[in-house]
């Protein structure tokens, strides 16, 4: 089940067959002028470590490595505007997009989404709130993201309602037993943790996202069977959401190293990997990017 491509994604998706996609999730780079970086550690038992654990047993920090990219554009909507114009190409006509951005593009990205999918198209603006991280003295912290919900028909879309995860009522008090227990629907706000460090989900890569957030979006905006696509996979997150709930995908990286994490995290769906060579300990590339994309468009 599923691909997962190492090439250039505007050349991935220019072959792709037009309207071959139900659902397409992106989560671009957010374009910060900063290296977004991740720093594995792990601890072990020394008692000359710099750490101090539970009994007061001593513990010793190990860097295992760090997994870094720059995110800084010149022109950030000139390099998305290609892509997201493709993307639009190859999305079924009852088919979705989610732009995942932050607060430094996601307005201007709007505008440019209204151009390619028409304002009417336009069905949500979804934000995830989570409560992590820093907090300045100069400005109210930053603690959420933007999701854009975009359809290519805002009369005809997927939308399965009835495949909502429940949350719990705020005042369960207030609206009764039977209610309290069956939980309510999420709202346009998505309040959800980051991967905790700790976590068994956490890959050490860099703005990786939790898999229960892109569970949703797989459940509710797709169906058993369709084909769903992020060309800017990351660390697979939305792979392992759409394989675990039975869809297809394409998951699309300029990044090796990316594309090693997803393999290692997708081999129980055993999907098949264009343009590298699987396990992550001995990836090596080994077609072109012109081969990968004709393997991805089953023209290869």
């Amino acid at each position: 089940m599923g691909k997962i491509i190492l090439g250039d994604n505007l050349e991935v998706l220019a072959r792709l067959p037009e309207g071959s996609v139900s659902l397409i999730y992106v989560d671009p780079p957010f374009n910060t002028g900063k290296v977004q970086a991740r720093t594995r550690l792990r601890t072990v038992r020394d008692e000359a470590g710099d750490r101090l654990g539970f009994g007061g047993r001593r513990y010793r920090t190990q860097e295992l490595g760090t997994r870094a990219f720059e995110d800084r554009f010149d022109d950030f909507l000139a390099f998305l505007a290609p892509r997201l114009r493709q993307a639009y190409r190859v999305l079924k006509s009852d088919g979705a997009l989610f732009v995942h951005l932050d607060y430094r593009e996601v307005h201007y990205c709007k505008v440019l989404l209204d151009e390619i999918f028409g304002r009417e198209c336009f069905m949500n603006e979804i934000i995830w709130a989570y409560d992590f991280g820093g907090r300045p003295r100069n400005r109210w912290p930053a603690k959420h993201d933007n999701l854009l919900w975009y359809v290519k028909d805002p009369e005809h879309y997927t939308f399965n309602y009835e495949e909502m995860d429940r949350i719990p009522y705020m005042a369960p008090g207030l609206v009764g037993p039977e209610k309290a227990a069956r939980g309510k629907t999420p709202t346009d706000v998505w309040w959800h943790t980051i991967v905790p460090t700790n976590s068994r989900e956490k890959t050490g890569y860099p703005t990786q996202k939790p898999l229960g957030l892109l569970t949703r979006i797989v459940r509710v905006h797709s169906r058993p069977g369709d084909l769903v696509l992020d060309f800017f996979a990351g660390s697979g997150t939305f792979g392992e959401a759409a394989a675990r709930l039975g869809r297809d995908f394409i998951l699309v990286d300029n990044s090796l190293e990316a594309v090693q994490i997803m393999a290692d995290r997708l081999a129980f769906a055993q999907p098949e990997c264009v343009g590298f060579q699987a396990p992550s300990t001995e990836a090596t590339v080994t077609q072109g990017a012109s081969a990968a994309v004709a393997v991805a468009a089953g023209q290869a």
